[in-house]
């Protein structure tokens, strides 16, 4: 016991004596990085040039395959939209079985096949690889285009483009490529339903025919499998695949603009601004500054703790994230970006805080403490992927397809490790333009311009297809003896007279969409002063609002009284009855949205604005945009109207999209009752 004792006491003074030597106040020093050692994947090349990279890993029974066609960039001009629809025509089965065969054996087999327009993957159980490989193989090879899959795949695309038209975000990424490359160019380009229209099947066959080719392909094996068969089969499905001449195409060089100018695109509908300053820079992995830019992008806007997202969304409310990014590119220019969507009050602030904070990235040198906590975050995350056999294959194909030296991610860690906050200043400047930038700003004219024609910044109009155009209109004068009344009388003559609209007792309207894999089913039941809406999905309620001159209830929970009050308005059979008597709704004005205009009512709240579109022609509701702004923050939401069906006389739009969460649905009307199937209980 008394040498247990002893022992014990000799370690707690040694450890006190080794504490007093030890100066807290200075950092320990950093070990070395960590040694990388990559796999090497087994290759080789068939005589087509078809080149095979192949990684065993046996610890799980499944193997993937991924073959990529490393052609320069495809200029489809007039037929913009042809390589989508090759992407989506491959994999319609083959000579040798047709689309329903070849479905049904790839789902009983319980792999996955896909095709793009110079790509195909697979992932099967390794008991099942081969078979899968050469279903792949076959369908990659051999593939059949018929007139019916053609016809359909170009009705599913139009379709799509149509449903792009009054995206924001879909427009602004568009016409942001199409202004930083040229529309001449392969980047720069996009599909149309003109150049849609164009396609032929005899245009997809000689795409495909052109194209898929072994000149530049690679097909990267990863999982349970031995090299020696995995050479056998590739030998076996793809040696006869025909290598021919790519067609050559020099492509456009690109320019920035001469000074940085404001490029706006209006988008009538926008409740939200999409914000994006950039500019064209040489950039790719074989550049010396590759890892600098990196850990720069990162710093700037890169992640959640960057300074841009800390400036937009942290410090001033104007956005739930914002980020940049810059790609490298071995074939062209690359794009350096940074923006955010943001509510349209305070577009042109947004403005100045990008702005602001491009400038001091490039003046002012990065702290220490940053520079040491991104490049942590890069380490950990390589360290982590590296343990991966895809990554291994990935990697190794990185370095053949950018020419990059051999021991690029070896020294990795090395290069990342050895960027200063000179370096970080330095990149900034090359690669990060504040002087030759375009601001592209997508978004509602009349709610925007005015203040950002206050900005030191020429202002130049683009339309949606990137074409230059005249500063939009922004109001139409409103004419003699129109009036917040006359409009919404107006609307109820169009939907069945302003007389029996004003008389109704109840009406209960039952909406349904499909969303989420799940039916969506929208109940509202009205009184003169009562409102109820169920939203259920699959059968179960999930939401459930009342209101009243009590107040506000979301799911038996009360919502905060200012909020209730600027709601209350909309109680009545219908809401527009409300907007007659509230001080606040005001007729704003006329605006042409989609070639057709409309009358707009709005109303500001401290939380709730709203503004409400009446067609002038037919009188009809077809929009409604609606703000709610709490803390600092702002949340908004858009309905769309249309194709009025009649119900007991009264007509109820059919057809209603809207946010439900993050998606954009729309919801199907199924029911509309006047004066019945309305009772108290309904508001409890």
């Amino acid at each position: 016991m008394k040498t247990r004792l002893l022992s014990i006491l000799t370690i707690f003074f040694l450890t006190l004596s080794m504490s007093a030597q030890i100066d807290r106040s200075i950092q320990p020093k950093p070990g070395p990085a960590p040694k990388i050692n990559l796999g090497i994947p087994q290759t080789f090349e068939l005589k087509n040039g078809l080149t095979v990279l192949v990684v065993e890993n046996h610890k799980l029974p499944r193997v993937s395959v991924t073959l990529s066609l490393d052609n320069e960039p495809i200029f489809e001009g007039e037929k913009a939209g042809v390589s989508s629809l090759v992407s989506s025509l491959l994999g319609s089965g083959s000579k040798n079985l047709t689309k329903d065969e070849f479905n049904e054996e790839v789902d009983y087999l319980g792999a996955s096949v896909s095709f793009g327009s110079q790509s195909a993957r697979m992932s099967s159980l390794s008991k099942y690889f081969a078979r899968i490989f050469e279903l792949m193989a076959d369908a990659a090879q051999n593939p059949v285009f018929t007139q019916e899959e053609f016809d359909k795949e170009k009705v599913k695309l139009i379709e799509g483009l149509k449903a792009e038209e009054k995206s924001v975000q879909s427009i602004a990424s568009r016409v942001q490529s199409a202004l930083a490359y040229g529309k001449n160019h392969p980047f720069g380009e996009f599909a149309s339903n003109k150049t849609v229209n164009n396609v032929t099947l005899a245009d997809i066959q000689n795409f495909y025919n052109t194209y898929f080719k072994p000149n530049n392909a690679y097909l990267v094996i990863v999982g349970d499998v031995n090299f020696k068969e995995v050479k056998k089969l590739v030998k076996k499905h793809f040696k006869n695949w025909e290598n021919t001449p790519l067609p050559e195409y020099t492509i456009p060089s690109v320019n920035n603009v001469a000074e940085t100018e404001i490029n706006f695109i209006n988008m009538p509908n926008a409740v939200q601004s999409d914000v994006t300053v950039l500019s064209t820079t040489n950039f790719n992995m074989a550049d010396s500054d590759y890892h600098a830019v990196l850990l720069a992008n990162q710093i700037f806007g890169g992640d959640f703790n960057s300074h841009l997202n800390m400036n937009l969304r942290e410090a001033h409310g104007y956005t739930y994230g914002a980020r940049s990014g810059i790609r490298p590119n071995k074939y062209t220019s690359s794009v350096f970006s940074a923006g955010a969507q943001v509510r349209n009050a305070v577009t042109d602030s947004t403005v100045v805080e990008i702005m602001k904070e491009l400038k001091s990235i490039r003046d002012k040198k990065v702290t220490e403490e940053e520079l040491k906590i991104v490049k942590a975050t890069y380490v950990g995350s390589f360290v982590r992927n590296v343990e991966k056999p895809q990554t291994v294959a990935s990697y190794a194909l990185r370095i053949k397809t950018n020419n990059l030296p051999a021991d690029f991610y070896e020294t990795y860690l090395d290069k990342i490790n050895a960027v200063t906050i000179d370096d970080i200043q330095r990149v900034a400047k090359k690669y990060f333009s504040e002087n030759n930038a375009r601001i592209i700003v997508t978004g509602k004219a009349l709610d925007v311009i005015p203040n950002l024609e206050k900005l030191p910044y020429k202002i130049i109009y683009y339309d949606k297809e990137g074409s230059k155009t005249e500063k939009p209109e922004m109001k139409k004068p409103i004419p003699t003896g129109v009036t917040k009344e006359t409009v919404i009388n107006g609307y109820f003559e169009a939907i069945g007279g302003a007389d029996k609209i004003k008389a109704l007792e109840s009406s209960l309207v039952t909406y349904e969409a499909n969303a989420m894999g799940n039916v969506v089913a929208s109940t509202e039941k009205r009184t003169a002063d009562k409102y109820t809406n169920e939203i259920s999905m699959g059968g179960n309620v999930v939401q459930k609002i009342i209101m009243s001159n009590e107040g506000v209830f979301m799911n038996k929970q009360p919502l905060p009284p200012a909020m209730a009050k600027e709601m209350n308005y909309t109680l009545g059979t219908f809401p527009e009855i409300g907007l007659m008597t509230n001080e606040t709704s005001i007729l704003t004005g006329i605006e042409n949205i989609d070639g057709k205009d409309m009358y707009i009512i709005s109303t500001k709240g401290e939380i709730v604005s709203t503004s409400i579109y009446f067609e002038v022609e037919s009188g009809l509701k077809v929009k409604e945009t609606q703000t709610i702004t709490m803390g600092g923050r702002s949340q908004n939401q858009e309905a769309t109207y249309s194709d009025y069906k009649e119900f007991n006389g009264v007509k109820f739009p059919a057809s209603k999209t809207g946010n439900l969460g993050p998606q954009t649905v729309t919801f199907k009307l199924i029911d509309a009752k006047i004066n019945e199937g309305v009772s108290d209980s309904d508001f409890e």
